[in-house]
Parts: C-alpha cells; sequence; structure tokens
C-alpha cells in the first residue's frame, strides 16, 4: 500500500504540469483585458502601459509562464490584480466555508442515501422502497438552481423558518438550506447505487448463510452486507465530494455563501487571472487529493483490493 500511494503521489506532477500550463494559456486565450477591467472606461494609454509593466503582462509569453512556475514550485500564487492581495490568502479565507458547506452536504448525501439504500432492498419496506426511489429519481432530475430556489420559496419566504441567503458566522441556520440543495442529487445517486449493491449481495451465500443461522435481517445487513456495498459508494462520495471541495459555484451564489466558488466566479468576471490560476490549481490538487484517498480507502474497505494490488 506504501508503494501505491508513492507511486500516486509521483503521478501528481505530470497531472499538475499539465492543470498549470493549459490555465495559464486559457487566460490568454480569452477575450478580456485585466486591465482594462481595473481602469474603467476612462483611460489613458500611458496608464494602460504603466499597469501592464506593473502587472508583468507587458512580457513575452514564454517569459511570463516560466516566471509562473517558478512561482507555483515556491507555493507563490501571485497577487490578485484587483485587490493586490496574495492569492493563498484568499484561499485560506474562502476555502474552510466551502469545505463547511461541502463535508454537510456529503453527511446528509451518505447518511440520508444509505438509508434509503437500505430500506428500499428489505422485502418487508417494498412500498416504502419505492416510493423512496421515486424521490431519488427526482432528486437525480431536479437542477441544483431550481431546488435551491424552490427551498427559499418554501422555508424562507413562505413559513420564515430559515434565512434565505447569508453566512451567518458558519451558523447551523444558515447552512441547512444550501447543504440540502447541495446534497440532493449526491443522496439519490447514493440511494440508488446502494440498494443496487444490497440486493445484489444479498443473494450471495455468505449473506444466505447469515440468514440461515437466524440472524435478524438488519444484523445481516448491517453485519455482513453493509461493508461490502460500500465499494461503489466510496466511488461516488469521492467524485461528488472532489467537485464540491472544488467550488459548488451554483449553489453558492444561490444563497450568498462566501465560498471558494463565489469567489472564483468574480474573479472570472474581472478577468483577474492570478487569482483564476490559482484557484483552479489549488481545486485541481485537491481534485487529486480526494480521489487518491478513496483508492486508499477501497483497501481498507475490501482487503482483497490490497492483496490484489500487491
Amino acid at each position: 500500500m506504501g508503494r501505491y500511494i508513492y507511486k500516486r503521489f509521483l503521478q501528481l506532477i505530470p497531472i499538475l504540469l499539465g492543470v498549470a500550463t493549459v490555465t495559464f494559456l486559457i487566460m490568454y486565450v480569452i477575450p478580456g483585458d485585466p486591465v482594462l477591467s481595473l481602469v474603467g472606461e476612462r483611460y489613458d494609454e500611458d496608464t494602460l502601459e504603466r499597469l501592464r509593466e506593473e502587472m508583468g503582462l507587458n512580457k513575452p509569453l514564454p517569459l511570463r509562464y516560466l516566471h509562473y512556475l517558478l512561482d507555483t514550485v515556491r507555493l507563490d500564487l501571485g497577487r490578485s490584480f484587483i485587490t493586490g492581495r496574495p492569492v493563498i490568502d484568499s484561499i485560506r479565507e474562502y476555502f474552510p466555508r466551502t469545505l463547511l458547506l461541502a463535508a454537510s452536504a456529503m453527511f446528509l448525501a451518505v447518511v440520508g442515501g444509505l438509508a434509503i439504500g437500505v430500506i428500499s432492498a428489505l422485502d418487508r419496506f417494498r412500498w416504502l422502497g419505492r416510493v423512496l426511489m421515486m424521490t431519488s429519481l427526482v432528486g437525480v432530475s431536479i437542477p441544483v438552481f431550481w431546488l435551491g430556489l424552490l427551498l427559499i420559496y418554501l422555508f424562507s419566504i413562505k413559513l420564515s423558518l430559515l434565512p434565505p441567503s447569508g453566512y451567518g458566522g458558519g451558523s447551523l441556520n444558515y447552512l441547512i438550506l444550501p447543504a440540502v440543495t447541495l446534497s440532493f442529487a449526491s443522496l439519490a445517486t447514493v440511494a440508488r447505487v446502494s440498494r443496487s449493491a444490497f440486493l445484489e449481495i444479498s443473494s450471495e451465500e455468505f449473506a444466505r448463510t447469515a440468514r440461515a443461522k437466524g440472524l435478524n435481517e438488519f444484523v445481516v445487513y448491517g453485519k455482513h452486507l453493509f461493508r461490502n456495498a460500500l465499494i461503489p459508494v466510496i466511488t461516488i462520495v469521492g467524485t461528488d465530494f472532489g467537485s464540491y471541495l472544488s467550488g459548488s459555484v451554483l449553489t453558492e451564489s444561490i444563497f450568498g455563501w462566501p465560498g471558494l466558488g463565489r469567489f472564483i466566479v468574480r474573479a472570472i468576471l474581472k478577468r483577474d487571472f492570478p487569482v483564476i490560476q490559482g484557484s483552479v490549481l489549488f481545486m485541481a490538487v485537491l481534485f487529486i487529493l480526494v480521489n487518491l484517498a478513496v483508492d486508499i480507502s477501497y483497501g481498507i474497505v475490501d482487503p482483497r483490493i490490497r492483496l490484489r494490488k500487491g
């Protein structure tokens, strides 16, 4: 396992180099001038040239790329063109809020999805399982922005139970609606996949043996089937959680949640190249690390995977 982790970390180098290169080139291909965004409508050419020199935009592209790579190796993601603040400091400020939202949404998705999956797989709750599966199908189909607006209208405007937007210092009242909105599609997917996994595994020999011993159905699922059904669920969790951490743009924008996704959207609108490049590279590292954690968890959940890797 240790050798496998070491190899995966070595694979990070070309991947991150590719992400950094593509991000850098795209910033200078898309239309828009960050200097013009900074000075507004009234400007003169001398001011533009001076600002371009201060930002390093008047240097040849290969030289800018080389400086960008060297700064990245030193963990220097540059300074914002708009605020002059180091990008790494802004990421430190905004990322914990995105992490709080992502972790809360993932918790709801896993707990709720597994519960629905188990209930739907049990014969004694067949009618309830069908209702829950239909609900999960609707959950996969509902767009995030529409669900968020619907929840705001119902719980904030009509019932006045929860605040419609804001951060509120990360308090639970402000967290519930965006977390439920973000988790809904993942919850539905986890429910459907876990139900299929439970139904498939419940017909295997070890499950029939456990039932033949007279064990309660809940004990069979909880002790013998649960761990074997986690592999496909872990895959979904890893993919979705990585995308959550990468900045849940729609959810954060709808609920006014001051996280990394909303921060990046503002940077894109203002053509703030250092912020965009640094944030995208940071998100790429996060996504790769999450997927590495998923691969490691496979071996923890199922020792047979460790043996195959060995």
